[in-house]
Formats: C-alpha cells, sequence, structure tokens
C-alpha cells in the first residue's frame, strides 16, 4: 500500500474514532440524565448528588443550589420532607414520574464539557388512602413540565452534572388543568441558613424567572442544526425575500 493511500486510511481511522469517540459521550450524558430521572422519582438524594461535580450546582425557582451539601438540602431535606416526610425510598400512595426528553446534546471539541437541553414532565399526586399526608397548598394531583438547560464536566474520566438549570415552564392541579391553575410552587425570597431549605444564592432580579401562568424565554445551547450558529432571524428573514 503506498504512503498516500496510507495516510487516507490512518486520516479515516482517525475521524471514525473521534465519532465513536462522540457518540460514546452522548450515550453517556444521555445515561446521566436519564439516571437523574430515576433516582428523583424513588426519592433517593444520596444518589442524585453523587451525579454532579465536585463543584456542582442546581438552579431552581430562581435560586442555586451550590455544592453536595446544598444539592442534599434540595433534594433531600426540603423534597424529601415535603413528599415523603423524611422518608427514603418510594412511598405507598406517592406518585412522582419525572419523564426526561427531547435531549439536544453538545459535546465541546475537547470532549472535557458539554451542554444538554431536555425536557421534563412530571406527573405527581397522592392516593386518597394517604391524602391526609397531603402538604399544605398542594393539590393532590398536579402536572408539571420544565427545560432544562444543563452544563457537563468530565471529571476524573467520568462524565457528570456541573449546573443542572431546571426552568419550570408550567404547573396544573390535575382536575382543572393548566387554564386554571397558578404554580403551587413559587420561587424563594430568603438563602440558606436563615431558610433551613433556601438556595445557596438568589439569581440577580435579571435572572428572576416567573411562574406560571407567566412565561420566559429558556434560551437554546445549541446552534440551528441547519442554517448554523450564525443564524439569525433577521437573516433569515431577509433569505425568505430572494427565494423564487
Amino acid at each position: 500500500m503506498g504512503e498516500s493511500k496510507m495516510a487516507d486510511v490512518e486520516a479515516r481511522l482517525a475521524a471514525l474514532e473521534a465519532r465513536i469517540d462522540e457518540l460514546e459521550d452522548l450515550n453517556a450524558i444521555r445515561r446521566l440524565q436519564n439516571a437523574y430521572g430515576y433516582y428523583i422519582d424513588y426519592n433517593r438524594p444520596e444518589e442524585v448528588a453523587g451525579l454532579f461535580s465536585q463543584d456542582g450546582a442546581v438552579v431552581f425557582l430562581s435560586g442555586e443550589y451550590r455544592g453536595h451539601e446544598g444539592i442534599m438540602r434540595l433534594y433531600g431535606t426540603w423534597f424529601q420532607n415535603l413528599f415523603t416526610g423524611g422518608r427514603r425510598g418510594p412511598v405507598k400512595g406517592l406518585l412522582l414520574d419525572h419523564f426526561q426528553l427531547q435531549d439536544v446534546i453538545t459535546i465541546a471539541p475537547d470532549r472535557q464539557t458539554a451542554k444538554g437541553r431536555f425536557r421534563g414532565v412530571l406527573a405527581g399526586g397522592w392516593h386518597d388512602a394517604i391524602k391526609d399526608a397531603l402538604p399544605e397548598g398542594m393539590p393532590q394531583q398536579f402536572w408539571e413540565a420544565g427545560i432544562y438547560e444543563n452544563d457537563f464536566v468530565r471529571e476524573d474520566g467520568v462524565w457528570k452534572i456541573r449546573r443542572l438549570n431546571y426552568m419550570m415552564q408550567w404547573q396544573a392541579d390535575y382536575e382543572t388543568g393548566w387554564s386554571h391553575t397558578v404554580a403551587h410552587l413559587q420561587p424563594a425570597v430568603q438563602c440558606y441558613p436563615e431558610n433551613p431549605i433556601g438556595p445557596d444564592v438568589i439569581l440577580a432580579e435579571s435572572e428572576w424567572r416567573p411562574t406560571w401562568p407567566d412565561r420566559q424565554e429558556v434560551s437554546m445551547s445549541f446552534a440551528h442544526p441547519v442554517l448554523g450558529a450564525a443564524f439569525a432571524v433577521e437573516h433569515f428573514q431577509k433569505m425568505q425575500r430572494t427565494w423564487p
């Protein structure tokens, strides 16, 4: 085999190896996000915290929970006490199903960081057998949906969540629907430790997230699949005017 053909084969092999590496990264991050959904469904806050990097954080309801301690405060102290009375694991008559959908994952060229956009849909509620445990202000049956724009990092060779950025889009009582519902969860106004379940930081006013029925733009982390990163509405409108 000549040198030029050998070089061509080596280049093709290198391109295939890079593509395989990218697919492995995509599958690892998709698996990571899906595991997150299962762990919160089954009330396993320690496993949730273990999905995050050392500098990991969660943004929820206009507050940021930082580090494993802050993440445990959110998923353990707050959510666990709210839904299961502090007990770990699933509880008879309590439904919490988080569906992780529509992933669009972008791997950085150096394969050390990535961004991912996902849609989350939640069905939750309490069976009549345990409705006496229903927290004050919570509907017995509800829906919720939101958008994740997450940052991921490869730490010690393993993909982890660096920043889980969940932006609730709506909440709805099951019986009356989203047309007649105001979100039952509202942003915190006080940080930890003054608020025992509060975030470490309240987001700046410019990043404040009003809840349903208000809506807000959720910027997309990925380039346009056809027109690329340079896509702009104004440019597209100009292009349209030149089409036959």
